[in-house]
């Protein structure tokens, strides 16, 4: 989990600072954190690349490589304002919070599941399942359950 929280301070953070790209450690969480992102529209591309920049040829990551592997993430702006305007976290490290399929859907419709607030327009959350990281409404869709990581809006 501490690797959501990272991620979501990076984003933030870019964005504040109103810059093209930034760097990312290359995990498998991050990776598949930021293809939501990307999916959903909230930033322009992802790409692997090394801790100096993106790579222009693709270059695996093995144990050798494998401290200076970086996810290069294009933050995207519109009429000169950040895309994603806030993302944060829902389970910490001392709290995971899990739902069920049924409490998603509640999360989904606007009510409050326990102690998560429901989702409004134009906000997703992303859902970490058995079949893998995906945004709410995917998981609801397929009818799983699943520790809530984060929100981004």
């Amino acid at each position: 989990m501490v690797g959501v929280y990272d991620l979501c301070a990076r984003i933030q953070n870019g964005f504040r600072a109103r810059l093209a790209r930034i760097a990312v450690p290359e995990t498998k969480l991050n990776l598949a954190v930021s293809r939501v992102l990307y999916n959903q529209g909230f930033i322009g591309a992802v790409t692997r690349g090394s801790h100096v920049g993106p790579d222009p040829v693709y270059t695996p990551t093995t144990n050798h490589n494998i401290s200076e592997r970086r996810l290069w993430l294009s933050l995207k702006y519109f009429r000169d304002e950040p895309v994603l305007k806030q993302m944060s976290c829902i389970s910490k490290p001392s709290r995971k919070i899990h739902c069920n399929a049924k409490e998603l859907r509640q999360l989904l419709t606007g009510r409050p599941a326990g102690v998560v607030k429901p989702v409004i327009p134009g906000e997703i959350v992303i859902v970490s399942t058995t079949k893998g990281v995906m945004e709410l409404s995917e998981a609801v869709r397929q009818n799983l359950g699943g520790a809530l990581l984060a929100r981004a809006r």
